[in-house]
């Protein structure tokens, strides 16, 4: 029996968004990638090949931190963290603090078949030498500048000052991520970062995790913002199995977002089930997501966030 695909994405969560100028750019953006990705979809594509394809467009995006336009650690580069997950077999591949690579998720997606599926900086590496991939630097002078301004004061921000587009200097939470309902029924979530910014050398994050990323045959999850704060509630992996054990996507997201909002954690979450729900939460200010219901494409730019989560059916 055919089902009726659904998408959601992300390209991070945080501060207020500011200027019709900065949410009309976001929202293209995320709009645009959200049509096409759906489109593929509606002619076959599976909810994998879709979510890989989903990251891909947005590490492309530079507004965003994931791929080109990632941040900058302490020392000056960027190391960059994806992850795969295919809720129809439940196998997680990722790779963690890799370079010089365009997409990071297509390592994440090569993985997905090895025996070793999770690789640190090395292996990641070796991987781009087996693959023969494009040496490729993902920098851009928005990025580069953010990092010679805070050195100026000594990196005494947690966190760089990622934004969501050039004019909007407030701080993001930088992560992309993709959540895919395909219409054989297969669920698969994805989601890539370039990190914090400024952060300690080997510093991981929570997306080359389950924590930040997971997906089963019952429900997937990508992840946004301090991923300290993600790994710390293991966000994505306890709403996909509080799901798995009888709990609506609702109900599970919600119950999820409330822990956090007591922990005072900041973060967000996109996720889809089995069913075609779509759903999202947030504790932070702005929770940076678009989806496509199956009919038309919306987004959660303007949501207020009144309650710490939504969702459609």
């Amino acid at each position: 029996m055919s089902v009726q695909p659904k998408l959601i994405i992300h390209g991070g969560a945080g501060s207020s968004l500011k200027g019709k100028g900065g949410l009309a750019a976001v929202r293209q953006s995320l709009h645009e990638i959200v049509q096409d990705i759906y489109n593929l979809l509606i002619n076959g594509s599976s909810a994998t090949e879709a979510v890989i394809e989903g990251c891909k467009r947005l590490e492309d995006e530079p507004r965003f931190n994931a791929g080109t336009g990632s941040v900058l650690q302490s020392d000056g580069q960027i190391r960059m963290s994806a992850a795969l997950m295919d809720g129809a077999s439940q196998r997680f591949s990722g790779v963690i603090n890799t370079s010089r690579v365009q997409n990071p998720i297509e390592l994440a997606k090569f993985l997905q078949n090895e025996s070793d599926r999770v690789l640190s900086d090395y292996g990641a590496a070796e991987i781009l030498r087996e693959l023969n991939f494009p040496i490729y630097d993902p920098l851009t002078d928005l990025r580069l500048n953010e990092w010679i301004e805070e050195r100026k004061d000594n990196f005494q921000k947690k966190m760089a000052g990622t934004v969501a587009e050039a004019e909007l200097a407030e701080a993001r939470r930088g992560t992309i991520g993709v959540v895919a309902l395909d219409n054989q029924g297969r669920i698969a979530a994805g989601t890539s970062t370039g990190g914090k910014g400024l952060e300690r050398i080997g510093r991981v994050s929570d997306s080359a995790m389950p924590a930040g990323n997971y997906a089963t045959q019952n429900a997937g999850v990508s992840c946004t913002g301090i991923g300290e704060d993600i790994i710390d509630e293991c966000l994505a992996a306890k709403v996909v199995i509080r799901v798995s054990d009888g709990l609506s996507l609702a109900e599970a997201m919600q119950r999820s977002m409330q822990e956090s909002y007591n922990h005072k954690r900041d973060l967000g979450a996109i996720a889809l089930d089995a069913t075609g729900t779509i759903a999202w939460g947030k504790t932070s200010e702005v929770l940076l997501a678009a989806y496509h219901d199956g009919e038309t494409v919306s987004d959660t730019l303007e949501w207020t966030g009144d309650e710490l989560t939504d969702s459609i059916f």
